[in-house]
């Protein structure tokens, strides 16, 4: 047993890769499942895409590898974080749409929790802000609204996950209800100083603790999975939410190395070992990853909207067949003209935190155009990256490397990292393998079975496809960033 399957659940899509024992992929299917919006600010996904989806991709990469499951060491999954499901514990059905981490339904929840004044304790104990991009206020909403749910829930008979724990009990037969150290700190549940669940946060939102899973390292026993899904049991033996999986997947194992992981949103996520960070700027404080019981603690930023900017131009504005098209887009855009494009579809994240506000334009002529709007797009993601080093560096006084290392569908783009680094004024390193997050949840697998070499071993293994180095000047890119903020201030007073 020389394979490893990794599952990649994201939140338009599902993905499987298998791969050998020298950390190469071999085979890979992806199945895209479809978006609900409800009501504005509502994102849902039907719990049996999600499943439907992983199933079929697995059995597609497996068979594409030309292998069958008794080659197939173990498994290792990474998922959509915060994304919220409630399950019957006999049945295994769910008892409402999956919650989508981008849903802002609970706004006025969280609202009038931190009206109340609970935000510095919920901040003290989970290191995470009173935000509806958490799964806590996610599950009331759910338990309140849902008829009957919580009578059910009182009477231990629902289960709550995050997408990698929904998918462990299907794929166990709900044999295992368990999740990571990584998905339990992104809960607003979770002690992650005291490393578990926190009995006084879930009495402040009502949640029965015997609906919550299990807490587990990144590499440990996720029990097997069912015969009959994929022609024999597959040990799963790996478990990171996404963008803790692409840290670990960009081997950032010394504090303070810094990643930056461009999907639907951005993640910028910095290393600080032991230590948990208490952020003076709104970052968050979370886990980057554990191994036997003990914890590696991380500063993140997180950007709503980032590649799906890139989205909107070509699903809502129709401006772009593809993503390919906005680099040479962006390259003949008329420099006499500074668009600036706020991507706030569902609020701003850090370091502003704010649900309310929506998108905006600014800097508009009447000779915009497509390829005005396509460089704004891009560089909006830079300016948000930029926000949140900034806030890093402020809260970060361990030092460590300066360098960014990005990954992710966008950092395909030789235009956005090279304005990235131009804005951040520090070079950024694309690696050669820019799927990072799967590729961190195959490790973890990998090494928990030793297939895949140890932690320093895999360090060792990550290689450049580019650094980006800045050309911009100074006086330049302080002026450039403070009307980026202008326009941030003028979108947070409407």
């Amino acid at each position: 047993m020389t394979h490893i399957l990794a599952i990649d659940q994201g939140t338009t899509s599902s993905r499987a890769i298998v791969y050998d024992g020298a950390m190469n992929a071999v085979a890979t299917a992806q199945e895209e499942f479809a978006q609900h919006y409800p009501r504005s600010g509502w994102v849902e996904h039907d719990p049996a895409d999600l499943w439907s989806s992983v199933v079929d991709t697995c059995r597609g990469a497996i068979g594409r590898a030309e292998l069958d499951a008794g080659s197939i060491a173990a498994i290792g999954i990474t998922n959509q974080r915060e994304t919220t499901l409630v399950w019957d514990r006999e049945t295994g059905e769910p008892v409402h749409n999956a919650i989508v981490w981008q849903d802002r339904r609970t706004s006025d929840m969280c609202r009038a929790l931190r009206e109340a004044g609970h935000e510095a304790r919920v901040a003290e104990i989970t290191g995470l802000l009173l935000d509806p991009y958490f799964s806590g206020t996610k599950l009331k909403w759910i338990l309140d609204g849902i008829e009957g749910s919580r009578g059910k829930a009182a009477e231990g008979r629902l289960l709550f996950g995050t997408v990698d724990s929904f998918l462990i009990w299907k794929l166990t037969g709900g044999a295992v209800h368990a999740t990571d150290a990584t998905n339990a700190a992104r809960t607003l549940l979770y002690d992650i100083r005291g490393g578990r669940w926190s009995e006084e946060i879930c009495g402040l939102l009502d949640i029965p603790m015997a609906m919550l899973p299990e807490v587990r390292d990144c590499a440990a026993e996720y029990g097997e999975t069912v015969p009959g899904l994929f022609g024999a049991p597959v040990p799963i033996r790996g478990v990171a939410g996404d963008q803790q999986a692409a840290t670990i997947g960009q081997a950032c194992f010394t504090p303070g190395m810094l990643k930056s992981t461009y999907g639907t949103g951005c993640f910028a996520l910095l290393n600080t070992g032991s230590d948990p960070v208490v952020s003076k700027n709104r970052l968050l404080t979370t886990i980057a990853y554990q191994f036997d019981g003990v914890p590696t603690y991380a500063l993140e930023g997180s950007i709503f909207v980032a590649g799906a900017v890139v989205q909107w131009l070509r699903d809502g504005l129709e401006i772009i067949g593809s993503a390919e098209e906005t680099q040479g887009l962006a390259e003949r855009a008329d420099d006499g003209q500074e668009v600036i494009l706020v991507p706030a579809f569902v609020g701003l994240g850090a370091p502003y935190w704010n649900a309310d506000c929506r998108g905006a334009v600014y800097g508009l002529t009447r000779n915009t155009g497509p390829a005005e709007m396509a460089r704004a797009a891009l560089e909006s993601v830079g300016f948000q990256t930029r926000d949140l080093l900034l806030a890093m560096r402020s809260d970060w006084s361990g030092g460590g490397d300066s360098v960014l290392r990005a990954d992710g569908g966008m950092s395909a783009s030789d235009y956005a990292m090279q304005f990235l680094s131009d804005i951040i004024g520090a070079p950024v390193d694309r690696p050669r393998v820019q799927e990072t997050t799967v590729a961190g949840a195959a490790w973890l697998a990998g090494m928990a079975s030793g297939v895949f070499p140890g932690k320093s071993e895999f360090a060792d293994t990550w290689s450049l496809d580019r650094r980006f180095s800045p050309s911009m000047t100074r006086e330049a890119r302080e002026r450039r960033h403070a009307a980026w903020q202008r326009a941030v201030r003028a979108t947070l007073s409407v």
